[in-house]
Parts: C-alpha cells; structure tokens; sequence
C-alpha cells in the first residue's frame, strides 16, 4: 500500500471518528424542555367530589419552559392540551363520560416562559399534558414538543364507602344463605319451602329497587339544570367596575370594546370554544396593552372549574377550548385589566356569559357493571352463609 493510500485512509478514520464523537456528544448534551414546577411531584391532588360538604379548589399548574442549561426561556408562546385518564370500564370512575376526552386546550404568550393556571380535575388517574412551546422571535429556540404526566390519587372516602357498601352486601347475602341452608320441610303442593320462597322474593325486589335506583339517579343527574344565581366573587386587590356587566358576551367601556364569544351551550365530554377578544375604539385597532383574568364557574356550587391570566395576541383575541364535567350551567367571566407597565392606564371592568352544560348519562354498561358488582356481593355472601350453615347442622 503506497504512502498517500495510507495517509488518506488514516484521515478518513479520524474523520469518522471526530464526526461520530460529535454526535454521540449531541445526543446526550441536554435539551430545552418543560417542567412542571407546581404542583410538586410528592403532593397528593384529589379529584373533584360532587356534594361535597367543603369547599373544592382547582389544582394550580405551573410549567416553566428551559434551555439545555436551564435557564427559563423567554419571549415564548405556549399551547397546552390536557387529556384525563384513559376509559376504565371494570372500575369506573364518577364522571366516565370525560374519561379520555380532552379538558382543555389553551394557547397563550409566556414572556418569561412560565404558565400558570387553575384546573379543576374531575375523576382519578393520570393525566397527560401535551405541551408545544414556541418562540415569539423566529429562531430564538428549536421548538419544544412534550409530553408530562399527572397523577391524580383517588378520595380516601371513596375506598371507605365502598368498603361499607361492600360489607353491607355481604351481610345481607350471608343472612340469606344462613336462611336458605337450614333444614326446612316442604308442604304438599310446594316447590320450596315458605321461608325460601319469601326470601327469594324479597332479593328479586331488592335487586329490582337496585336497579331502579342505579337508572333512575342517572336521568336524574342529567336532567338537572336548573339556574342558581350566585354573587359575583371581586378579588380583594382589584376595583372591578360591573356598571354595564351583562350577560350579552359584550362590554364597552373607556374606550374598550370587549367582546366575548364562542358556544353558549355545551355538553358533558365535549369541549366548548371561547373567544375574548378587544378593540380600541378610536383607532379601530386591537388592544394589546390590557390582561385578561379569566375564570370559569359552575353557577349551582360556585365552584371554579377554570382560572388563567392571559394577554392579547397581535389580533387582540385570546381563545382556549374547554371541557366541562358537570351537567348545570357555567358563567364564564372575563376581567379586563390595563398591563402593569402599560402607557393606558383604566379602572378594570367585567364582561361575561352564561354557558348551559347539557348533562349525558352514563352509559348502560356502566350502570349494568355497578349493578353486578352489588350482585356478586350478595352472591358471594350467600354462599357464605350456605357454608357455615351446612357446618352448623350436624352439631344440632
């Protein structure tokens, strides 16, 4: 081999070499992603409790977007889509008409890479958040694709009440079985004896009332919708000025035209669009001086079901999509504030609307599941009692 066919292939080694280094440092130098500052990993977040007799709270997320150094990026914009956790059709949960539908869908400017906003999460499991975080500035950042987990713990009061419903069950299925298994003559005339035959009859008409009952408070809980007007709840370092806050979506006040838009009706597992959108009335131009402070509640409870500050994209318009759990109407509110460091300084102001949330009922599988659970109690319990009792009878 001559001297240059050496030489060129040494160097086409190194090369390799150095180009292999290269990516292999690449791949595993860090990368910009998002983290979920709050809540904490090791806090335990219940989901929501209907009837409840004290006051429930939606869950306060906070993602920070970072660079591979991890500092927080910024001038960002995020968009964010929360799902709950998959079906569970064995062991469901209470609402299983949101289980695996999308709760929100959000997209809002983060100029110091941060989003923090106030969910209410209704039903157990993990929750997956899809985030994309982008920048304002083009090429100021790869863009960040991910995907974070949130767990949900189930009511401790849940397990307890299952427990009780369970033990209930099973008692009532032993006295049964104690019942059936003794020694019991037959008339003349008579497929089985009358204590048999009552008892029978009394689990037919338990199991019919069950039933019933499992139907009947599902139709129930979806025909509920009557309209409870609440009091406006002010936050306590805020002068909100409601002199012309109605429910007609549109307010115009100091030189803001504000407008609230999207669906005025929604149902149970179905997100609703909403659109708050203002203008400068003497210029004719969208406002982008001004913070939204948007909270959702539920008009029965008063319970908030969804909170964020946001601020206006070049068309002045913020819109976000939302899932809605509970059957009863919902008021949505926006409070429209000047931006801290803003030249247009005004007294902040309230528009709003009423959106009505048509209830679904769960579906007959699910009832039918939770009907053969309380079933397979009884049975189970039966015989229990058919055992011991058998046991019971030679010693007579």
């Amino acid at each position: 081999m001559s001297k240059f066919k050496l030489y060129t292939l040494i160097s086409t080694i190194c090369m390799l070499s150095v180009v292999l280094y290269s990516f292999i440092g690449f791949s595993q130098s860090p990368q910009a992603s998002v983290r979920l500052i709050s809540p904490p990993q090791t806090s335990q977040i219940l989901p929501f409790e209907a009837g409840a007799s004290t006051p429930q709270y939606p869950a306060k997320l906070t993602l920070q977007a970072v660079d591979s150094a991890g500092k927080p990026l910024e001038n960002t914009k995020f968009n964010l889509k929360i799902f709950t956790p998959p079906k569970t059709p064995w062991f469901t949960t209470d609402f299983p008409i949101v289980e695996g539908t999308k709760l929100l869908d959000i997209e809002t400017i983060a100029p110091k890479g941060q989003l923090q906003l106030e969910q209410m999460l209704p039903i157990r499991g993990n929750y997956q958040l899809n985030v994309n975080v982008t920048p304002l500035v083009t090429n100021a950042f790869t863009p960040i694709q991910q995907t974070l987990t949130l767990s949900v713990a189930e009511n401790s009061v849940k397990y307890r009440n299952f427990g009780i419903l369970a033990v209930v069950l099973l008692i009532v299925g032993l006295g049964g079985g104690w019942v059936i298994g003794g020694r019991q003559e037959i008339t003349p005339g008579e497929i089985a004896p009358q204590r048999v035959r009552l008892l029978l009859s009394g689990a037919i008409v338990v199991a019919i009332a069950a039933l019933l009952f499992v139907n009947l408070s599902a139709e129930i809980a979806q025909s509920e919708s009557s309209h409870t007007h609440t009091h406006d709840h002010h936050d306590h370092h805020t002068a909100v000025n409601e002199a012309s806050s109605d429910n007609s979506g549109i307010a115009r006040q100091q030189g803001l035209e504000v407008q609230l838009l999207g669906s005025v009706s929604a149902t149970v597992g179905e997100p609703a669009g909403v659109q708050v959108k203002v203008i400068d009335q003497k210029t004719n131009q969208p406002a982008q001086d001004v913070l939204f402070n948007i909270k959702t509640t539920m008009l029965e409870d008063g319970w908030v079901s969804f909170a964020h500050q946001g601020i206006p994209n070049t068309t002045g318009e913020f819109t976000w999509e939302q899932g809605f759990f509970d059957g009863a109407p919902h008021k949505v509110e926006v409070e429209v504030a000047p931006q801290p460091n803003a030249t247009r300084q005004f007294t902040p102001f309230l528009v709003q609307k009423i959106i009505d949330v048509e209830g679904v009922a769960p579906p007959l599988t699910t009832r039918l599941i939770s009907l053969a659970y309380m079933t397979a109690f009884v049975i189970i319990g039966l015989l229990i009692g058919l055992r011991l009792r058998q046991n019971f009878l030679p010693n007579n």
